[in-house]
């Protein structure tokens, strides 16, 4: 069964939202090329250079591609696509670390017209299922196993209770009942009996494009559909924002199968020209090989990648002189972290924040203060609007309260759950990001963190999401998250920390330690809980509600 793909925007087809798609196609938001057009142009202009390079770590490896061998092996693989019968609208489930063979599929589903849903590779059976099921792929690509997990022979198994036509297994030995994905995709020249590029196959740029998975905290994981447009548009305001051009060689720490990686990383770095470097696993001095090897000029990651790097920079220095940006995603910016990279690495730091339904939505930008990213999300991208609204009263503005966003590149919707989507959206087209966000003073934001996990003394909400950063910058401690244990808004904090090293420290160490940053006393933990580990969803989010039922009152 070939799965419906009609792109449809949820919500009241109003005469604003004509104006505003009419508005973002007249500012070349969206256009009417896609990221293929982009491929095969840069072929032509600059066949020989480098586009992308992948290192394979326990294979003391790099895998590159020039753009004239990602333009052949992305007909190749279309070719591979077509022979299996994929059709115009069919999802093709891509389920890999960072390797180069996700770049080529990436394109090859335009080509083809099909839809690619990139999955990480720590999906387990029961979210697996839930991810195949919902957008009855009909191929999967995958590894063999995973941290130890046997992820190919999993996949054939539910293949029975699927529409699921066909696994393929990268690297590695297939078991019974998949096929070699480079005996099928990499050896054979499909390029030869598919030259054409047939008319009405692509995809177009309005048309259904990427399924991305969101972090599933409260319940079954949601598939965000995107088109190419939305994802233009984000991708088009984070380079605009940065004034990136084919100079660009961005080191991607971020998992290619994530918004980030895929987006900002590779989609990027080929609509201007320039190069991607990645690597399929964590390490840090190797990163900085590959930053110094092909003279990266911006790194991106989360927060814990950078104070890695730093580390292993202070331990075996590298030639880094040719980074400009550090480029911080996924958790707030603190002012420690701007100094020493800007100290180690000789890069300023710039702090995104964004969401799957969106993509980035705010950047500080390239200004006179080189410390802006510790104190702000940033200002939203040309393509974004935001608004912060009272809690009391959607239709009133605040200082601080529910974060609400709008533009270009907001999503076509939840793929099968349209009314989900819908209900999130006000009649004229804002979107309930479900953050706490207060003003910055110069037009932007600081997130707060969620609303639900929100607690608020004297009628201050705290900055969950910076106390957070704080914590876990003790020199004890790896990683922290506060949750109120009751769920309520005058709830004591509890903080749950999973330490570095033997030795945990204590409540009161922690408290000093808050104090010493400048943080209100108002905004202090009252107890204290050490884990060996944080539950966490699949895209690496805290789930609270977990925290709360073991800590909790009850």
């Amino acid at each position: 069964m070939t799965p419906t793909t009609t792109a449809v925007r949820p919500g009241p087809a109003t005469a604003a939202a004509s104006e505003r798609a009419a508005e973002y196609r007249g500012r070349g938001w969206w256009r009417d090329e896609t990221f293929l057009d982009d491929l095969y142009r840069q072929a032509r202009l600059r066949p020989h250079k480098l586009a992308i390079a992948g290192r394979r770590i326990a294979d003391s490896r790099t895998d590159t591609l020039d753009y004239a061998e990602l333009a052949r092996l992305t007909d190749r693989f279309a070719g591979a696509l077509l022979e299996l019968g994929v059709r115009r609208g069919d999802f093709v489930a891509v389920q890999l670390p960072n390797r180069w063979e996700i770049v080529p599929l990436l394109f090859a589903c335009i080509r083809v017209g099909a839809v690619i849903c990139p999955i990480a590779p720590d999906c387990q059976e029961e979210e697996l299922r839930h991810r195949l099921a919902l957008t009855e792929a009909a191929v999967c690509v995958t590894v063999p196993e995973w941290d130890g997990y046997p992820l190919a022979g999993t996949v054939v198994r539910l293949r029975d209770e699927l529409p699921l036509r066909h696994v393929l297994v990268v690297g590695g030995h297939p078991p019974e009942g998949a096929l070699d994905f480079h005996d099928h995709f990499v050896a054979v020249p499909h390029e030869q009996r598919h030259r054409d590029r047939p008319a009405g196959r692509e995809l177009g740029p309005d048309d259904p494009f990427v399924v991305l998975f969101t972090s599933g905290t409260t319940g079954p994981s949601k598939g965000v559909l995107h088109s190419q447009n939305t994802v233009h548009s984000g991708v088009r305001g984070y380079v605009d924002a940065f004034m990136l051009g084919d100079d660009l060689v961005a080191a991607v720490t971020t998992p290619l199968v994530h918004y980030s990686g895929f987006g900002q990383g590779v989609l990027a770095g080929v609509m201007l020209g320039g190069t991607v470097v990645f690597q399929d696993g964590k390490d840090n001095p190797g990163l900085l090989d590959l930053v110094e090897r092909y003279r990266a000029t911006l790194l991106y990651g989360p927060p814990p990648m950078h104070r890695d790097v730093v580390a292993a920079q202070q331990a075996d220095p590298r030639d880094v002189s040719s980074l400009r940006h550090a480029v911080v995603g996924a958790a707030p910016v603190l002012q420690s972290m701007v100094e020493v990279l800007r100290e180690t690495l000789s890069a300023r730091t710039y702090s995104v924040w964004g969401m799957s339904e969106f993509g980035p939505i705010t950047i500080t930008r390239l200004d006179y203060d080189q410390d802006r990213a510790a104190h702000s999300h940033g200002a939203p991208v040309d393509a974004m609007e935001i608004r912060i609204d009272s809690f009391e009263d959607q239709d009133r503005r605040a200082p601080v309260g529910r974060l609400r966003v709008r533009g270009a590149s907001q999503a076509l919707g939840y793929h099968r759950r349209e009314d989900v989507f819908a209900a999130e959206l006000t009649a004229d087209g804002w979107f309930d990001t479900g953050d706490v966000a207060r003003e910055d003073g110069r037009g932007g934001i600081r997130i707060l963190g969620r609303a639900k996990d929100a607690i608020v003394r004297d009628g201050v909400v705290l900055p969950m999401a910076e106390l957070e950063a704080l914590i876990a910058g003790h020199p004890r401690v790896a990683e922290a998250a506060l949750v109120g244990p009751n769920g309520r808004i005058d709830d004591p904090v509890l903080a749950v920390v999973v330490t570095r090293g033997e030795v945990p420290p204590g409540l009161d160490e922690i408290r000093r330690h808050l104090l010493a940053a400048g943080q209100d006393p108002r905004f202090l933990p009252a107890r204290l809980e050490v884990v060996p580990e944080l539950p966490k969803t699949l895209t690496g989010k805290v789930r609270k509600i977990e925290l709360r039922k073991r800590f909790g009152a009850g």
